[in-house]
């Protein structure tokens, strides 16, 4: 990550617990699905044990008392689901999962971008509470494939969480989310073929996903 990279960026914290750090860009950037107007970088908070930490504190306050047996963590989240499991089945906390041991697994995606789960990986799925970890969610379609792709394999969705979601809700589901629309009040996601800033013949800067930004 060069300099200028870095004083691009500015600090995002959430307003509950200051630890609870993401940082954002603006500009024009290009996604697999959209095309967005602001940049979120996860990396702090998805790979710093002690962010990471403090992360899934806040999210597991929403999950003491339903039952939790799985998390699928989509985007890299697997530390902050692991924090999330450690503490929902720490034996010294009330919680309905005290004492549980909590899988914590990321699916694999198809040639046709579907999600699926390999043989050993379907016990912990089938007949299973299963929380949707996720980083950000901007169309909600990865989302919907998590959805779909634990229903398929007969899993009970216990719960969809995620670090940033500028939506409330997906379908009939509550997100619970460390970050709102209202924490990047200018932040928009575009259909690819209506993006105003292409419209208007501004460059893309970068290509982002998941695993994080490339320079164009």
């Amino acid at each position: 990550m060069d300099n200028q990279f870095i004083q691009e960026m500015e600090d995002l914290r959430q307003h509950k617990n200051p630890k609870v750090r993401i940082k954002i860009m603006r500009g024009h950037f290009a996604t697999s699905n959209s095309h967005l107007n602001t940049y979120i970088d996860m990396s702090t908070v998805k790979t710093r044990h002690n962010n990471a930490r403090e992360a899934a504190k806040e999210l597991a306050d929403e999950y003491v008392s339903i039952p939790i047996d799985s998390i699928v963590c989509l985007d890299d989240t697997n530390v902050i689901g692991a924090f999330i499991a450690e503490i929902l089945a720490d034996k010294n906390q009330y919680s309905v999962n005290k004492g549980k041991n909590i899988s914590v697994i990321s699916p694999e995606y198809n040639a046709l971008g579907q999600i699926m789960f390999r043989d050993n990986q379907q016990r912990m799925v089938r007949g299973m509470n299963v929380l949707i970890l996720a980083a950000s969610v901007t169309t909600g379609k990865t989302l919907n494939h998590a959805v779909n792709s634990v229903n398929y394999y007969r899993g009970k969705l216990a719960g969809v969480c995620a670090i940033f979601s500028a939506a409330s809700r997906i379908g009939d589901i509550e997100i619970k989310r460390l970050f709102t629309g209202s924490d990047l009040p200018n932040y928009e996601a575009y259909n690819t073929v209506d993006c105003p800033m292409c419209k208007r013949g501004e460059r893309i800067e970068a290509l982002v996903n998941s695993f994080g930004y490339s320079r164009l």
